[in-house]
């Protein structure tokens, strides 16, 4: 194994990399003990969906997502990888997450509450919480592999991986949230924020790693919006509102979650993944030939 993840596990093939998306949830950094069914099955899905419709804007890692089409070697594990995991190629990645924000909200909120300011950049005065900035920010952060990452300016980004990288990196990031947001505003869902990462190959800049999906995502439903509040989301809030209500201390080992949260927060998943794409889940999962979700 190269890396396990809160939710995903990387595995070394060859050249290659493969990517697996477990059921399993984290909150407040936490991995709980509770799966969520479907959830991985989600991931893959919806970030294959979204590579596709973005491949005129940018290339991506994807080699494969069906198992029938993997190394001979990972055979006997097929029926485990099928629909929850992605054959990708290798790249050199970015050190950085690049965060794209449409609406004032989370992290960004709480810093411009504090400063006026999101990333350096300054705002107007007077915003609400979930209020839809004039117009999309790119506000990049730190990758840190325990802990929050942590919010940067483009400027430091530029310290990092130079200036010129920085700019194609700020350009790709803003077109492709772009793109998605109104393709998903069409169809229900508002895009408050999303975060994606980058790597090279072949001297390529190339979008890597699962794309657009509520967990990279704060994903919105466009009939409850209503700025000055938290909004609802397709996401584990559920998760989190209800461990938030309990008397834990946020670190290891996280509780049990009750049958009617697992439920309900697998259930919003697949509702995102049903209005982004306009099929259920195990049709549109059958129709690719990946195996069955359940």
């Amino acid at each position: 194994m190269r890396r396990r993840g809160k939710v995903r596990d990387v595995y070394s093939v060859g050249e290659d990399l493969l990517i697996i998306a477990t059921d399993r949830i984290s909150a407040f950094d936490v991995v709980l003990p509770n799966p969520i069914p479907n959830k991985g099955f989600v991931l893959t899905a919806l970030s294959l969906f979204w590579f596709e419709l973005l491949g005129d804007v940018v290339k991506n890692h994807l080699i494969s997502t069906r198992a029938s089409e993997y190394p001979s070697q990972l055979d006997p594990y097929r029926d485990q990888l099928e629909g929850r995991s992605m054959l990708v190629v290798k790249t050199d990645v970015f050190p950085i997450e690049c965060v794209a924000r449409g609406y004032i909200s989370g992290s960004g909120w709480k810093e411009y509450r504090k400063t006026g300011e999101v990333c350096g950049i300054r705002l107007p005065e007077g915003l609400t919480e979930s209020d839809r900035l004039p117009e999309p920010l790119f506000t990049p952060s730190t990758k840190e592999e325990t802990g929050h990452d942590i919010n940067i300016s483009e400027k430091e980004v530029a310290n990092r991986i130079g200036e010129d990288a920085t700019r194609r990196l700020k350009d790709l990031t803003l077109t492709i949230y772009s793109k998605a947001a109104d393709y998903a505003l069409e169809n229900g869902i508002i895009i408050a924020d999303t975060k994606f990462e980058f790597g090279t190959k072949d001297g390529e800049i190339i979008l890597i790693d699962e794309v657009l999906t509520p967990d990279s995502s704060r994903f919105w439903p466009k009939d409850s919006y209503g700025p000055g509040r938290p909004q609802q989301s397709f996401d584990k809030q559920y998760v989190r509102d209800y461990l938030e209500g309990l008397d834990w201390d946020k670190t290891p080992p996280g509780p049990e979650l009750p049958r009617e949260i697992i439920e309900r927060t697998s259930e919003k998943y697949l509702e995102a993944f049903k209005l982004l794409t306009g099929r259920d889940l195990e049709v549109w999962i059958a129709n690719r030939g990946m195996g069955n979700a359940g």
